[in-house]
């Protein structure tokens, strides 16, 4: 029966040096159990929690632990312990961790390898940042064509032990070249006689080593596979990418995404871990870069000041119409953001982006713009405070909010294409950018129909 544990629990068993007790508590255990025990628990007893866990479930802990957990057990165990950490992990998730560190952190962890876990671990640390080549293991199982179905699965038996996965088999010629992947199944299900060449189909999918994260992503969920092959320019089999990284770096491409969206640099460790300072650094940033952009506003309101004075009823509409453009830029940046990142919308859509957000644009702001004349035309039978010209201000409130509605979806939806087109993240046009970006030309645009009718 399993034994239920709590920080405080830990905490004593760690006191009184009753360490076979806490392995014997934990043998049960199962890996997000474990987990959340270490993250309830003070730093100086997560690598003694984690060191207590049996072999069976340590390495599957430590995978899915946060970066910021996985670095403060490695600093705390002895370095005998930390070494076989190293060298037991998957030459991926220790690529992974590897590259979030410092450079003399890394050089340090590097000398704990053993040498042919250090030569593959180098090896995958020489590709570009956030390519598919960091990612990628090189434990896979290859066979050839030639072979028949009972000298693969003799090799699988032999070999498959220590690979990533053996749910796909690859095949390859006599130079490496990659020339088909193969399900597990059909080998089971063959002839042991028959030859793999008789099996294969010559389709598979690939990736490229030097691909971005991003593309590793929108190939995996647009193939129903466990794992795709990663060849280089010559199509040469490398290693291989699992799902399991991918859906760890998807959870962490949409964090990062949602964060910069909030106009938050990207936070490289948990909430609750990342040092106060270091946290209001990354948050003022961008508040100082958008406030600043905001003080334009008092300088567009001071350029038509002789505008509002000969109507002062005009200023009671500017947080209306600001506040429209806003959102409507809020909302197409938000859309187009998400489009890319599923692959829904290219820089070759810009076009048909366009010509459909200003249709949008359009039709939003007709629905806004007769909304706020109706509202100022019902005012008006109840109360003077638009005065004898409040059918001239219902005019220049509805024509406003339509052309700011309009600019506004143009402006949320074109501006993450620019970015990309640039080679910068369109994360970075974030709602609170777009908005600060339309407030400032949204009132141009008021202030402008305004003298027109007034």
């Amino acid at each position: 029966m399993k034994r239920e544990l709590n920080k405080a629990q830990v905490h004593q068993i760690i006191e009184s040096g009753r360490y076979e007790e806490l392995k014997e508590a934990l043998d049960d255990w199962l890996s997000p159990e474990i987990v959340d025990l270490i993250n309830q628990v003070d730093d100086p007893e997560k690598a003694i929690v984690f060191n207590a866990l049996s072999p069976r479930i340590l390495i599957k802990t430590f995978k899915v632990l946060d970066l910021g957990v996985q670095k403060r057990i490695i600093r705390d165990l002895p370095h005998q312990e930390a070494a076989k950490i190293l060298n037991e992990i998957q030459p991926d998730d220790r690529t992974e961790f590897l590259s979030e560190l410092h450079g003399e952190i890394v050089n340090a962890l590097l000398k704990l390898l053993s040498e042919e876990e250090r030569k593959v671990t180098l090896s995958l640390l020489g590709y570009p940042v956030n390519s598919v080549g960091r990612m990628m293991t090189p434990d896979y199982i290859a066979v050839k064509k030639d072979w028949t179905v009972k000298m693969v699965l003799d090799y699988v038996r032999e070999h498959g032990q220590d690979k990533e996965t053996i749910n796909v088999i690859y095949v390859i010629d006599d130079h490496g070249i990659l020339i088909d992947d193969v399900r597990i199944r059909e080998f089971l299900l063959a002839a042991p006689e028959k030859l793999v060449i008789d099996i294969m189909d010559g389709r598979f999918t690939y990736l490229e080593v030097k691909d971005d994260e991003e593309k590793a992503i929108n190939v995996f969920r647009k193939n129903n596979r466990v794992a795709l092959p990663v060849i280089d320019q010559e199509g040469i089999l490398l290693g291989i990418v699992t799902i399991d990284d991918v859906l760890r770096l998807a959870e962490k491409e949409e964090t990062e995404d949602m964060q910069k969206i909030g106009a938050v640099e990207v936070l490289d460790e948990p909430y609750m871990d990342i040092p106060f300072l270091k946290l209001m650094k990354k948050r003022s940033g961008w508040l100082i870069i958008l406030f600043l952009g905001e003080m334009l506003t008092a300088t567009a309101m001071g350029y038509f000041e002789d505008e509002i004075a000969k109507a002062v009823v005009l200023a009671l509409f500017v947080p209306l119409i600001i506040s429209s453009g806003g959102n409507s830029g809020s909302q197409a940046s938000t859309l187009i953001i998400r489009a890319m990142a599923l692959g829904e919308v290219t820089l070759r859509d810009w076009w048909r982006v366009m010509r459909r957000e200003v249709f949008s644009g359009l039709f939003l702001g007709t629905v806004l713009g007769i909304i706020g004349f109706l509202r100022i035309a019902t005012w008006t039978l109840f109360s003077s405070i638009y005065g004898e010209h409040w059918l001239r201000v219902g005019f220049i409130v509805g024509f406003s909010l339509i052309g700011v509605v309009l600019w506004g979806t143009l402006s949320g939806s074109m501006l993450p294409l620019v970015l990309k087109k640039c080679g910068a993240d369109p994360a970075v046009s974030s709602a609170p950018f777009v908005a600060t970006l339309v407030d400032v030309t949204g009132l141009v645009i008021y202030f402008s129909v305004a003298m027109s009718i007034m």
